[in-house]
């Protein structure tokens, strides 16, 4: 008996994710500028981390990048354009995501940003510590499905300034809660390490773990790193402006074994 076996090539990839967009999302063009170009243009800058610029004087035969941007501009109201994507996201989901319980992840990305913002900038652009060169950037928080060593992106948001990190895990929540996923945890990055969201997560009942922030010299959660081997403890984060709150950490205990060329003991502290 011959088992064939399916391969997934560059460009059928390149035509789904075309298609899908195309279902999604639609650019008003005109002249030689075709939405599918568009697309397989910033598929493309997107996959070699590249600008539009280098990327349309790459290839050949293709719109300009003034042209791309004049296209692109069309899309001045972000809040329809993130609804957009977020409606492409989820409309290829793979059939095993919606069985059985999910480990759900939500990251906080920051993209340095320079200059002076335009008005329909402005509202999107989030300041932080310095990094790069600058402490403003363009925020922006996902949510996807860890299955079998791989995730899945199922919902994207914009983060404005005023928004809250507690307001934006329920925005995301909120979106993905029609897909009917059962949560198994819920894994959050550092970003998030705060009383707020530690004290809402725990009204909610909610599991979860993220890394702890390590801040102090002799106390603080620095204090927590002692010992020669991996435990568990309890740990009390203190804020002046939102009061304090008790949960449960693990110390983690691993040997370097000559990564980055260093040898010996490293601790990471989660937030559970």
């Amino acid at each position: 008996m011959t088992v064939t076996t399916l391969v997934l090539t560059d460009s059928k990839t390149l035509n789904e994710v075309v298609n899908c967009l195309t279902e999604n999302l639609t650019i008003q063009t005109q002249g030689k500028c075709e939405q599918q170009n568009i697309f397989e243009i910033l598929i493309r800058a997107a996959r070699q981390r590249d600008s539009i610029e280098n990327t349309t004087k790459v290839l050949k035969n293709v719109p300009t990048s003034n042209d791309i941007r004049y296209h692109l501009e069309k899309y001045s109201h972000l809040p329809s354009l993130e609804e957009a994507l977020n409606k492409a996201l989820q409309s290829r989901l793979p059939r095993g995501i919606r069985q059985g319980q999910q480990k759900i992840a939500i990251d906080f990305n920051l993209i340095p940003y320079y200059g002076e913002p335009s008005s329909l900038e402005a509202p999107y652009i989030y300041r932080s510590q310095g990094k790069n060169g600058t402490s403003s950037f363009y925020a922006y928080a996902t949510v996807y499905v860890i299955k079998k060593h791989k995730r899945v992106t199922l919902a994207i948001k914009a983060v404005q300034q005023q928004n809250t990190l507690v307001a934006i895990i329920t925005y995301l929540l909120a979106i993905i809660e029609p897909l009917n996923l059962r949560i198994e945890r819920l894994y959050l990055d550092r970003e998030f390490f705060c009383v707020p969201v530690i004290r809402w997560l725990q009204a909610l009942d909610i599991s979860f773990e993220m890394p702890a922030i390590i801040r102090g010299k002799h106390g603080g959660t620095k204090q927590l790193i002692r010992g020669q081997r991996s435990c568990k403890t309890s740990y009390t984060l203190n804020s002046d402006k939102y009061g304090s709150v008790t949960f449960p950490v693990w110390i983690v205990c691993t040997y370097k074994n000559g990564k980055r060329r260093e040898h010996g003991r490293e601790f990471f502290v989660y937030a559970v």
